[in-house]
């Protein structure tokens, strides 16, 4: 009988199992790569991270975070930057606005008309004082075109807080302050002097009070600066008691005007 020849070692089975073993490893491996340098690689978005919650401190107008710009508001195009113009040399920066210095006060001088274009008030002020029990008076009621000034307080001007009262209306029509609550903030009030000055206050609001609420610290106090408060009726009527409450305007002085200058 022949001799069996012997196979050589690279064809044998153990050998075969082994480098078909290595051979899978090393293509999962190729495929791993491969999918790995596609999922990240230049045209694929990477994700997006989580917004940063807005924290109370940080809760500011218009700031939805520590150092973020103001969003734009809804519904309004996001604006397009205009290419820059070429230049040789920097330009130098605009300077910051500076803040509009407070207007000077004014001496001692009686208070004589009171003028608001916005409402239509052009109106000659009388001097008013307290009654018996210590309440501010009020122009007579025959004379519903005029205004009044409390004499006992600061004069148009000067520092503190300045009042003015006039009725709301009558039997027959709209009095002097028949507009008042129609004011709005921003508006302008003009009070003339005496000595031909002219105090130009501001109005910083128009606030309703009912009388057994009205706030006589906040609206009479005094203020380091010069401010005014004018005062009429508000509320609800009734025949017997009249009205239920006050409009007060809240103004501050913005500027003085010599004699003989217009507004």
């Amino acid at each position: 009988m022949a001799r069996r020849r012997r196979r050589p070692w690279y064809r044998r089975r153990p050998y075969r199992l082994a480098r078909t073993a290595v051979l899978t490893a090393v293509l999962v491996m190729g495929a791993d790569k491969v999918v790995h340098r596609e999922g990240h690689g230049a045209g694929t978005a990477a994700p997006a991270p989580e917004p940063r919650a807005v924290e109370a401190g940080d809760a500011r107008p218009g700031v939805t975070g520590p150092g973020a710009s103001p969003d734009p508001s809804p519904g309004s195009p996001t604006p397009t930057p205009a290419p820059s113009p070429v230049r040789t040399s920097a330009a130098p920066r605009p300077k910051a606005a500076s803040p509009r210095p407070a207007p000077r006060t004014l001496p001692r001088s009686r208070a004589t008309r009171i003028v608001i274009p916005y409402i239509g008030v052009d109106a000659a002020l009388m001097d008013l004082g307290l009654d018996s029990e210590r309440r501010l008076g009020t122009p007579p009621e025959d004379k519903p075109e005029l205004a009044g000034w409390y004499t006992d307080g600061p004069s148009p001007g000067e520092p503190g807080t300045a009042v003015a009262v006039g009725h709301l209306d009558t039997n027959t029509g709209p009095a002097v302050f028949g507009g008042l609550g129609e004011l709005k903030r921003g508006k302008r009030i003009e009070v003339r002097r005496a000595d031909g000055r002219t105090a130009v206050y501001t109005v910083d609001a128009i606030k309703a009070y009912e009388k057994d609420k009205f706030p006589n610290r906040l609206v009479y106090g005094t203020r380091d600066r010069p401010e005014l408060r004018l005062i009429t009726c508000g509320g609800t009527y009734d025949r017997r008691t009249g009205y239920s409450g006050n409009v007060v305007v809240f103004a501050h002085l913005t500027a003085t005007r010599e004699p003989g200058r217009k507004g």
